[in-house]
Order: C-alpha cells, then sequence, then structure tokens
C-alpha cells in the first residue's frame, strides 16, 4: 500500500486501478455526507445526473455506483462508461451545521494500492473537505489526493462546482427548463415497491402537483445516421418510423369512476373538474427540455382514490435503456420524488408509479412494471388487469 500525502498524484494505472475498481472513503469519529461529483473540462457540473450521493446512488451507464456503509462508502467505478464530457471525478465529505471537520477521527480514501490517510487534526471549522479527485489528462486518468477543506457544506459544494439547490419549499413549479437545479433533499424511489407519504396541508388540499417525464434528449445513434427514436432525441426531423414517447395515467375516483388521461384519443382531461388531472400536452418532436408534464389539482385531492403514472412507446422500436427516463413528482412545499426507469427491456409501455389517497395523505409507489402486447392483450389491458381500474378498451389514435 503506498501511502499519499496532500497534493501527491499518480496515474491510475500505476496503482493497479483498471476496468471496474472501488473508491473507498472511511470516515470516523462524526456522521458525514459522501458525495462524488463529476465535471466538464470547465471544472463544473453542467449535468445533475453525475453528481452521485445519498439520494442519488448511481450517474448514467452505471459509470459510477455508490454503497453505503455505517460511516462508510464504496463508488465502484468504471472510467470507460463516463462521456468524453466528464473529465473529472471529485470525492468529498460534508458535515450538518452542528458538526466540524475537526471533528473527524482517523479517516482515509482507498483505491488500488494508494491510501490517502487524514483526520481531524488537518482541519479547522470546515463543513466540508474535498478527498480526492480522478482526473483525465493527456489521454490518461491520474488520482490526486486533495485534503481541501470549505467553510460551507454540501450546499457550498455544489455552488463551488456551478450547480444550484432547488428550495424544498418553492412555489408550484412551471413547466422544467433544459438545465434544472439538482435538489440535494429530493427523495429518490429506488426499489420497486419504495413508498413515500406526504402529509396533505392544513388546508385539506396539496396545491397544483406536477408530474414530469424527461428522458435523455443527447444519445446519439452509433454508427450510421439512422431514423427513428435517436432522431426524437437529438432534436431532427424523424419519419414515420420515429418513437414517440407519451406520459399518461389511469385514474380512479374516490366514488369509483374510472378512466384515463393520455394522447391516445385526445383524452386530456380537465384540472377544474373532474378527473381533476389535465395533461398538459403530447410532444412529439421531442424537443421540449422539459419532456411532458401531467398536472393534478392536489386540493381536490379528497376526491381522488388512485392514479397510475405510465409511458408508452406510441411509436417505433422500444428501446428503454436508451430512454434514461425519470419521472419526477412535485408537489408545492414538499420535497419532489423521483422514479427512475431503470429496469429497461424492450416492452411497449412501462407503469411508472401509483399515487394513492390515503386517509387524505398523498402516497407514490414505485412500480417501473413492463408490458407487452401478449396472447391478444394490448398494453394497455394488461396494465388494466394488473392493477384492476375495471376498463375497457378500443383501438384508439392521436391523430
Amino acid at each position: 500500500m503506498t501511502n499519499f500525502a496532500r497534493g501527491q498524484k499518480a496515474k491510475l494505472a500505476d496503482l493497479g486501478c483498471s476496468g471496474s475498481f472501488p473508491v473507498l472513503l472511511n470516515m470516523a469519529g462524526i456522521e458525514v455526507d459522501i458525495a462524488c461529483f463529476g465535471l466538464d473540462a470547465n471544472d463544473q457540473l453542467s449535468d445533475d445526473r453525475y453528481m452521485v450521493f445519498f439520494n442519488q446512488k448511481s450517474c448514467p451507464n452505471n459509470a459510477v455506483v455508490l454503497e453505503l456503509g455505517t460511516g462508510s462508502a464504496s463508488f465502484m467505478t468504471d472510467l470507460a462508461r463516463l462521456p468524453d464530457s466528464i473529465h473529472k471525478l471529485v470525492f468529498a465529505v460534508s458535515v450538518s451545521s452542528e458538526g466540524a471537520m475537526r471533528q473527524l477521527g482517523a479517516s482515509s480514501m482507498r483505491l488500488g494500492n494508494a491510501e490517502f490517510a487524514f483526520s481531524g487534526a488537518d482541519f479547522q471549522d470546515e463543513k466540508a473537505v474535498i478527498v480526492g479527485e480522478l482526473y483525465r489528462r493527456d489521454g490518461l486518468w491520474r488520482f490526486g489526493a486533495v485534503g481541501q477543506g470549505f467553510n460551507g457544506g454540501l450546499s457550498a459544494l455544489l455552488k463551488h462546482f456551478g450547480g444550484t439547490e432547488a428550495e424544498a419549499t418553492a412555489p408550484a413549479p412551471a413547466p422544467a427548463p433544459a438545465a434544472k437545479p439538482i435538489s440535494l433533499s429530493k427523495i429518490t424511489l429506488e426499489k420497486r415497491g419504495d413508498k413515500v407519504s406526504l402529509e396533505k396541508n392544513t388546508s385539506g388540499g396539496f396545491g397544483r402537483i406536477r408530474v414530469n417525464l424527461n428522458w435523455n434528449q443527447s444519445a446519439q445513434p452509433a454508427g450510421p445516421e439512422k431514423s427513428g427514436f435517436f432522431n426524437k432525441l437529438i432534436n431532427k426531423p424523424a419519419p414515420s418510423n420515429r418513437i414517440d414517447l407519451d406520459l399518461a395515467c389511469l385514474f380512479q375516483m374516490a366514488d369509483g369512476t374510472p378512466g384515463g388521461v393520455q394522447a391516445l384519443g385526445n383524452s386530456w382531461g380537465s384540472f377544474t373538474q373532474p378527473p381533476y388531472v389535465h395533461l398538459e400536452g403530447d410532444d412529439r418532436s421531442g424537443s421540449n427540455a422539459g419532456g411532458e408534464n401531467i398536472f393534478i389539482n392536489g386540493d381536490q385531492f379528497s376526491q381522488i382514490k388512485r392514479l397510475l403514472i405510465f409511458t408508452f412507446i406510441y411509436e417505433g422500436a422500444p428501446d428503454w435503456a436508451a430512454t434514461d427516463g425519470v419521472v419526477t413528482i412535485e408537489v408545492p412545499g414538499r420535497a419532489p420524488v423521483e422514479v427512475r426507469l431503470d429496469q429497461g427491456n424492450n416492452a411497449s409501455m412501462c407503469a411508472i408509479a401509483m399515487i394513492e389517497n390515503i386517509g387524505g395523505n398523498l402516497q407514490v409507489t414505485k412500480l417501473v412494471e413492463y408490458f407487452a402486447q401478449s396472447n391478444g392483450k394490448s398494453a394497455h389491458e394488461q396494465v388494466n388487469d394488473r392493477f384492476g381500474f375495471g376498463l375497457r378498451f378500443k383501438k384508439g389514435s392521436k391523430d
């Protein structure tokens, strides 16, 4: 094991790090948050999907995957899976407002045959520390032991790298801009069946709830230029075999009345009258950076029993793995709830999440179940049967 001092650097190849390897941080003496920032050539967090921390434990293509322990973190890292836009991985720790880095016990960062040891004696009242970094120079990846302290915590680090922290108490959100702020307090439902319950306001409602579907619109196809799904993602005109990704929902009112809101059949719903659910529009071009939105009238949530949020590919060959799709449920004054479409296959439809009225509270459950036409039944019919909405279907069109 080679012991590194602050400021010391080495090529990863010389440290025995190749392929997929772990970056281990062991912290002692005080509870900390541990994060990895994926930065561009200007040392900026230009894509918040490459911040890996307690509420977002992996980045696209699983280039970095976090596993947390008690006072420790393992970042399984495969640099070959990173896009060319990511030039550096920075590993940092932070403490709450009550703590300070001088309270650290004997701690370390390890990768390959290298160890960088540090403790509270190396710091004073800093709230965060950049421990080390992996960076690309002259076509080679290298490790640098940093040990740089910051007076602010995780929020200050985020701002240092050009990120913006979303306010948990923001007013009813507008459609998402192209560059979204990252929320350190967002709730990510990671496994099928994971749930979160939001209590109703004292007024008895939830305000204007937004359900947003977004996906990777910058993916590039391999090989020669092709028509279809990828043309939509990179904002090029697509012929008739393009993929059209649609956000939709099934609903059941408190009195048992079922129905659906979707572009198929022009069933847009209504925000001000039953079902109090409205689909904003249908982005058939893929050019809208804000994705697609369903708005729920949370002040009428007592009239709703449950909503099944789903998406389907209306045209083209399914390729869920390429979409990197994510649904975000935003309730005014609450941390956003995120569900990622992380189990991609070649089915045509994905049941993403169930929103239920449980004693007046709003409960969100991650589903991420995929459905394809089978035995003469459409994917819509199978979703209906699987979750017991009792609807009858006929062939529809958006034109």
